[in-house]
This record gives C-alpha cells, sequence and structure tokens, in this order.
C-alpha cells in the first residue's frame, strides 16, 4: 500500500516499517508486525477509535474472534467482551473501496447469531454503520455506542495479547 488513503477517523500514530516491497503496521494488541493492506489500515483506525472515543477496554478488544457457522471456522474482525468476557461489540471491517452493503451486513448478522453481541459496527474507514442487537434484530443507531462499560475497571490501560489468537442499499440505514 503506497498511499493510505484518509479515512472518516481522528488521525493516529502508527508504527510502521518497510519490509522489502510491502509497508508492515505493528499491531499493540498481538504484539507483532501485519502486512499494512487497506482493510488493515482501517482496522488499526477503528481499534484506536474503540479505545480513545467510544471508551472500550484495550485489553477486551480481540482481533480476528473465531466464530462457528454450521461447522465451519470463521472469524469476527474485531470483537469487544465485556468485564464477563460475553461479546459487547462485533465490528466488520472493509477497505475503503468496498461498498458497505446489504451482504456486508448479513455477515455481521450471520456472526451475531452465533456470538449475541449487543451491537454491530460495519466500517470501510470512510462510511460506518452502528445497530443494537436485541431479541433477534438490529435496529440502526446514529451514533457509535458508548462502550465504557467495558472498561469498568482499574486495569484498562494499554492493550495486552488477547488470549484470541458507501451506504447500505436497505432503507431505514443511516450513516454516522
Amino acid at each position: 500500500m503506497l498511499r493510505p488513503p484518509k479515512l472518516n477517523f481522528p488521525p493516529v500514530k502508527l508504527r510502521a516499517r518497510r519490509q522489502g516491497a510491502q509497508t508492515e503496521v505493528w499491531d499493540e494488541w498481538r504484539g507483532c508486525y501485519l502486512v499494512l493492506t487497506p482493510e488493515e489500515w482501517v482496522r488499526r483506525h477503528l481499534l484506536v477509535f474503540l479505545v480513545e472515543r467510544c471508551g472500550a477496554c484495550a485489553k477486551r478488544i480481540v482481533q480476528e474472534y473465531p466464530v462457528r457457522l454450521n461447522g465451519q471456522p470463521q472469524r469476527a474482525d474485531v470483537v469487544v467482551v465485556d468485564a464477563a468476557g460475553q461479546p459487547l461489540l462485533l465490528a466488520e471491517c472493509k477497505a475503503p473501496d468496498v461498498k458497505l452493503d446489504g451482504r456486508t451486513l448479513a455477515q455481521a448478522v450471520r456472526y451475531n447469531s452465533v456470538l449475541g453481541a449487543r451491537y454491530i459496527l460495519l466500517t470501510n474507514g470512510l462510511n460506518h454503520y452502528c445497530y443494537a442487537c436485541r431479541d433477534g434484530q438490529c435496529l440502526p443507531l446514529g451514533a457509535f455506542p458508548d462502550l465504557s462499560d467495558s472498561s469498568d475497571d482499574a486495569s484498562c490501560g494499554a492493550p495486552e495479547v488477547p488470549a484470541a489468537g458507501a451506504k447500505p442499499e436497505e432503507p431505514g440505514h443511516s450513516a454516522l
């Protein structure tokens, strides 16, 4: 990725390096460098935003969260868990040039049918859509959710390595 696109998130400082022809970015949560793809650029910004603006506890953010659908292993991009370890927010990240549509939401809803998170967030870095999920329904929110109940103790500081490894076309979906 030669020049990362400007996103609809506050700027973040990332530690990056060149490795041959690729740019890699440091992942504080997993403690390693990752290839900086357009989707990874969005994910890095989202993670910082969740902690700094939404109040999520950095230690309770899990990337590549395992989800088993119909016996097949899948992975949700980002899951924030509450103090009891239960999924609070499920986020799906796409590259900035990928349109967020009904298929994106359907993917997240499928994952959430297993996880049962209170919120679903879809982002391509330019557009963000948040939904509150209750009783099998996901209703659009007009703002990012407050995740401060995931950081209700003093141990929520710098991230540690966690244990686990365009607008929608449907009416009624509002962008943030």
